[in-house]
């Protein structure tokens, strides 16, 4: 063990935080970052910077670990975003590629740069909200003039002899109007641990406003902050907001009176759930529109077009998804141009501002080594079929049988069948698969012929087809967690647990609050 180490850790907000390595410098970057992941509560991809006293202490990349120093400072550079360059009428996609990071390049022996396209298959328009993922570390806004002036007397005094500053009622409004406002940037509906993270923020950046008997400080300030958040979204709902209209009592069902039965809200890290209409559009425009995109599906070679006005029409869709629910099999007859690997890819990116497809699979094989790990430590009876899984993964050498592997491996592990995720049939009639398909509520199917090298795999939905000739089984699982938010479908319960892996290890969405079961895999990874 070596001796410990301290690093200065600049995030990509611009604050910085303290890193202790009590075992010393671990062995790789990729080590390191898996740290700087845990300790700062980061998410996403990005590669790491130090600084370089041999050339004025600028910001290099970091390429091994001896270039890191005690007490020395390292600076996150997030790539999780890739950079689309114009050049000449061609778009070139700019991915940064970082040998010592797997979760940043993807070189096995499928192609990064295809991958990356499909989920940059996406064109900027003004019906996607504005809306922002949930930070890491919430940003404390500029309050108006004559209140920032009563902080900063406040904060003087406070710094002198500890007196703290009970705000009379205009200052109070003022910043907690302030900090709403700065919520709404990110969502309406925001959870007990996010409305924690504001107050907390709140005292940390002002700490003449903490509390005095109050076990964290900011206990009447969080709770001052969730009814002013009520309120002000009461009166949203009155000018009309899609995102809380649609919870209002007329929406309701017949004898579900209560305002709070059934809320419709963000629940697994949607960034734009139910956006409003693009400007200048109604609901007749865009029906004419979703009309017009039906006969555009039908012709050939007018990928730019349907992308276009299916980008056009998300508001409207996911309007008709959360208001409605749907059933696939009509769904899919009103917008058949979804049900597409690429635009699948463009939905999820709308709605969570992820990259689905290269997201999925560079985490993956980022956690392959460690769930293998873990894998064969695990005992029982579980235990014994995970080994079966093990040794499928070393004996094979083709990437997308590892990562099926991973995936079933995941399933055993969380105590579920992987057979009720992955259906394989193999040499039997058509009878028994229409018959199987049909009694498959959520989930991928492979079919195999014996007698010949013909197969094919795709995805189900309430007993219907709704993808198919996928050139993998991990396709097509990252499909359909695509369409599950796609269409705001709920988990299966006998497949929870995985599906709560994929969205919040795997995906990285909402990963602050897990199960007992995600959360002793997720420990277990990270040791």
């Amino acid at each position: 063990m070596g001796s410990p180490l301290i690093l200065k850790i600049i995030l990509t907000d611009g604050t910085s935080q303290r890193l202790t390595l009590s075992s010393g410098p671990p062995e790789s970057i990729e080590d390191l970052i898996v740290e700087v992941k845990r300790q700062c509560c980061l998410e996403g991809n990005f590669r790491l910077q130090f600084m370089d006293s041999l050339f004025g202490n600028e910001f290099l990349n970091l390429t091994s670990i001896s270039e890191i120093e005690d007490k020395g400072t390292i600076k996150v550079i997030d790539i999780s975003r890739p950079t689309i360059i114009q050049q000449s009428n061609s778009i070139v996609l700019d991915c940064v590629q970082d040998s010592e990071n797997p979760s940043t390049s993807f070189d096995y022996n499928s192609s990064f740069m295809t991958d990356r396209s499909i989920d940059t298959d996406v064109l900027p328009s003004e019906s996607t909200s504005s809306r922002s993922a949930w930070p890491a570390v919430f940003k404390v806004p500029k309050f108006p003039y004559d209140a920032e002036l009563k902080l900063q007397q406040a904060s003087m005094l406070y710094n002198q002899n500890g007196t703290v500053l009970i705000p009379d009622p205009k200052l109070k409004s003022a910043i907690l109007d302030g900090l709403v406002q700065e919520i709404l940037v990110y969502k309406v509906y925001v959870s007990d641990k996010e409305m924690d993270q504001v107050a907390q923020s709140l005292i940390k950046k002002h700490p003449c406003l903490t509390e005095r008997g109050s076990s964290t400080g900011y206990g009447a300030w969080k709770m001052s902050l969730k009814y002013k958040l009520s309120n002000y979204r009461t009166h949203l709902r009155k000018l009309g907001c899609p995102e809380v209209t649609v919870n209002s009592l007329k929406n309701k069902p017949a004898g579900r009176c209560s305002s709070a039965f059934g809320v419709k809200k963000a629940k697994r890290a949607e960034v734009n759930f139910c956006p409003p209409y693009p400007t200048e559009e109604t609901q007749e425009s865009l029906e004419a529109m979703r009309n017009a995109l039906l006969l555009e599906t039908k012709k050939r070679n007018n990928r730019d077009l349907v992308k276009r006005q299916m980008e056009k029409t998300f508001a409207y869709r996911r309007h008709e998804v959360v208001r409605d629910a749907p059933m696939v099999e009509a769904f899919m007859s009103r917008w058949p141009g979804l049900f597409d690997i690429r635009e699948i890819n463009a939905e999820f990116k709308r709605i969570t501002t992820i990259p689905l497809h290269s997201k999925f699979f560079s985490q993956l094989d980022l956690h392959c080594d460690n769930l293998r790990k873990l894998f064969k430590r695990r005992g029982g009876q579980l235990g014994q079929k995970l080994r079966q899984i093990v040794a499928q993964m070393d004996d094979c050498e083709d990437v997308d049988v590892a990562r099926e592997c991973v995936i079933k491996g995941v399933c055993i592990y969380m105590g579920e069948d992987p057979a009720k995720l992955i259906h394989k049939y193999v040499g039997v009639d058509e009878a028994t698969i229409e018959e199987g398909i049909g009694a498959t509520t959520i989930g991928v199917f492979h079919l195999k012929d014996c007698s010949s090298a013909d197969e094919d795999i795709g995805v189900v939905l309430e007993g219907i087809r709704v993808l198919s000739n996928l050139d993998s089984v991990p396709t097509a699982v990252a499909m359909l967690f695509g369409l599950i938010y796609a269409m705001n479908l709920a988990y299966p319960a006998d497949l929870r647990y995985t599906f709560e892996v994929l969205q919040k290890i795997v995906m990285e969405l909402d990963g602050g609050k897990l199960s007992n079961k995600a959360l002793s895999l997720k420990n277990h990874l990270y040791e």
